[in-house]
């Protein structure tokens, strides 16, 4: 609905400087002009054109990660189960961060936190100009409601105060059922995407995950 891949270059870059990799950051098609699921639609090319072109021009990459924060957290799983749907490669792991992945807007800490970053009252004017008439229950709409098994590893990272919250902690308790390795860190104290602020905790966060992509390159 807003934003684009460029706000995100101080982060993309204190990520790819803390795990010594490239980061691409694409600008994928946004709502209400493009709906669901357009954006999903442009993360699978972006996926494609990365295992094609790499780094460094038309080689293969050494390996894929896929990451995304808030509205981006939750395409960064529907895109994952788009991919095992269609049999397409998929990353090594995902990291989704402060992810929304339930557009009915069920979980309890949509209720229970006062959310200095996200307003409660936007909640449902992003989730109708994203989907239009689409079934709010669809899981690449609303990936809590997903089929894990088969997706790769997960790190996913979520404020102890944001509405958020409990998003993330049912998308990682989903997951696991399934039988996928997940790592589920409630950062306490922290909002909604802290990772882009300038706080101890934020760099942190950042070196874990560089921890946790290194982990599959050593």
């Amino acid at each position: 609905v807003s934003g684009s891949g460029g706000n995100y270059l101080p982060l993309a870059a204190d990520i790819s400087a803390a795990a010594q990799c490239a980061v691409l950051l694409p600008d994928y098609r946004l709502a209400p002009e493009h709906s669901f699921p357009a954006a999903i639609e442009d993360c699978i090319r972006a996926h494609e054109w990365m295992i094609a072109s790499g780094p460094f021009g038309p080689v293969s990459a050494r390996g894929t990660f896929i990451a995304g924060d808030s509205a981006g957290g939750g395409l960064t799983l529907a895109t994952l189960l788009a991919l095992r749907d269609r049999r397409l490669p998929l990353p090594i792991a995902g990291i989704p961060l402060s992810a929304c992945t339930d557009l009915t807007l069920a979980s309890e800490s949509m209720r229970s936190e006062e959310d200095p970053i996200c307003s409660a009252r936007s909640m449902p004017v992003f989730a109708e100009l994203y989907l239009g008439e689409a079934d709010r229950r669809n899981p690449l709409a609303s990936p809590v409601f997903g089929d894990y098994t088969g997706i790769p590893p997960l790190l996913i990272q979520v404020g102890e105060h944001e509405m958020l919250r409990d998003d993330s902690v049912r998308v990682a308790a989903r997951a696991r059922a399934d039988g996928v390795d997940v790592k589920l860190e409630v950062w306490p104290g922290m909002v909604h995407v802290f990772q882009i602020r300038e706080l101890p905790e934020s760099r942190e966060a950042i070196e874990h995950i560089a921890d946790f992509l290194r982990s599959f390159l050593s």
